[in-house]
């Protein structure tokens, strides 16, 4: 089992958040999971943020994906591939 996660760390929301939801948009296919965190509520909301994708399709796009997002000002993007490996009985600790 591969999962793919993308995270994506918004330094400034108020100037990047429009420009990051675009391109999320425009692959939105892609992404089966997301979440976003960030401090505060209501009025006291914080200007940083973090999204976790789960991303699925080709590994190209995924990486597309994610230097698309780096190229956006006050945003950082890294992607993640998680592996289970599968071993046979006698080989498991």
């Amino acid at each position: 089992m591969k999962k793919s996660v993308l995270l994506i760390l918004i330094g400034s929301r108020k100037d990047s958040a429009v420009n990051v939801q675009k391109v999320l948009t425009g692959w939105g296919c892609m992404i089966k999971t997301r979440l976003g965190i960030h401090d505060g509520i209501l009025d006291n909301c914080s200007d940083e943020g973090l999204l976790m994708l789960e991303l699925v399709g080709d590994d190209g796009q995924k990486e597309e994906l994610a230097r698309k997002l780096s190229l956006i000002k006050g945003v950082s993007s890294k992607l993640v591939d998680l592996e289970v490996l599968q071993y046979d009985n006698e080989d498991q600790y």
